[in-house]
């Protein structure tokens, strides 16, 4: 999936972009870090300066070999026109391989990344800043939600005109479509908002059909338009872990028999949206309403991992500590201005001036 990023064919951010890795090898040869620039050039000028990205950064504990590593992103960025750098981040969707560990350095959720507690500080060394904080929350299903929650929940799970599907393998395209709608509805309010591309979430689905449970995706209607939707996934890093880093055939086949005798007890919820009309409406609610029914037929899995929320969206933030999630992990997404007078402002808040 790394790789696929990184492949015009496979990464639809190349048709309105670009993207350069770079390694650093010792003088034994040994390769001691790496990094890769990427600009997408829509989303750039969402910004008041143009603004790239570097992610996928490894680096030794030497801030000489880290400031290389960001010099390198740096110009290459400023000769495509850009004026800032956010890192670490992903070059496409904000769900997968986005933000640098600051806070809960334990075995993170599939998707989440992970790295050395030093790689803080070669970043704020360089001169980058945090942009905004990252929270992954953590829901023990051993513990049963508030029981004012479920009264407000099924109350709107079973409101006439509303009704909720799984996605289906079988006619994807549909689910495509409706996954764009709620999602474009969802957040066209936020400052730097883009239209999802299709091509994004059907090569998504094509990579992580090995991942998905259909039955952990769901999308709710009101009089047959789509208003939310909601995609957990098994955490199969439960999986991978056991695989030595290695994809091989005999690997495969582990893969599947510890997929088929329910070693993952942990899912990840990696995306939730509800149209702004019917944010006040209680919908997230109904939806884990209905979760809850499914988790029951489902045992093996005891928590969930809610990844993640923005400090910039305090709606999701609330809402996930409405149903017990309880705060263990913070990344940061970081941000350096090439212009090192210009005055650094963090992310903001998503609804703040129309809430005023």
């Amino acid at each position: 999936m790394v790789e696929n990023t990184f492949n015009p064919n496979k990464n639809p951010s190349f048709k309105n972009g670009e993207a350069e890795r770079w390694v650093i090898l010792d003088d034994a040869g040994q390769a001691i870090g790496r990094i890769a620039a990427f600009v997408n050039y829509h989303k750039a000028k969402t910004f008041e300066q143009p603004t790239g990205g570097c992610g996928f950064f490894e680096c030794i504990d030497d801030q000489k070999v880290a400031d290389l590593l960001f010099d390198t992103a740096r110009e290459w960025l400023k000769e495509r026109g850009m004026e800032a750098m956010d890192g670490p981040v992903n070059f496409g969707e904000n769900y997968m391989n986005w933000g640098l560990l600051v806070d809960g350095f334990m075995p993170q959720g599939y998707g989440m990344p992970y790295n050395a507690r030093y790689y803080l500080k070669l970043f704020e060394n360089y001169g980058f800043q945090m942009y905004f904080k990252q929270f992954s929350y953590h829901l023990d299903y051993s513990v049963p939600f508030p029981e004012r929650f479920w009264k407000i929940a099924g109350w709107v799970a079973q409101k006439p005109g509303y009704s909720f599907k799984h996605f289906d393998f079988n006619d994807p395209e549909r689910f495509i479509k409706d996954f764009c709608h709620i999602y474009d509805e969802a957040w066209r309010f936020h400052e730097h908002f883009n239209p999802l591309d299709p091509q994004d979430l059907r090569d998504f689905i094509q990579d992580s059909k090995a991942v998905l449970d259909p039955e952990m995706i769901w999308f709710a209607y009101h009089d047959d338009e789509p208003i939310a939707l909601f995609v957990m996934i098994p955490d199969i890093n439960q999986i991978l872990q056991k695989l030595n880093g290695k994809l091989n055939f005999i690997n495969m086949l582990k893969f599947l028999y510890y997929k088929k005798t329910k070693v993952i007890n942990r899912t990840r919820i990696l995306i939730m949206g509800v149209v702004p009309k019917y944010q006040r409406s209680g919908i997230e609610s109904a939806i884990f309403w209905h979760q809850d029914k499914l988790m029951k037929k489902k045992p093996q899995y005891t928590e969930v991992e809610l990844s993640w929320a923005g400090d910039f969206n305090p709606k999701i933030v609330a809402l996930y500590q409405s149903v017990g999630g309880k705060h263990v992990k913070t990344h940061y997404t970081m941000r350096y201005l090439f212009d090192r007078s210009k005055p650094f402002e963090r992310a903001p808040i998503i609804g703040a001036e129309k809430d005023e």
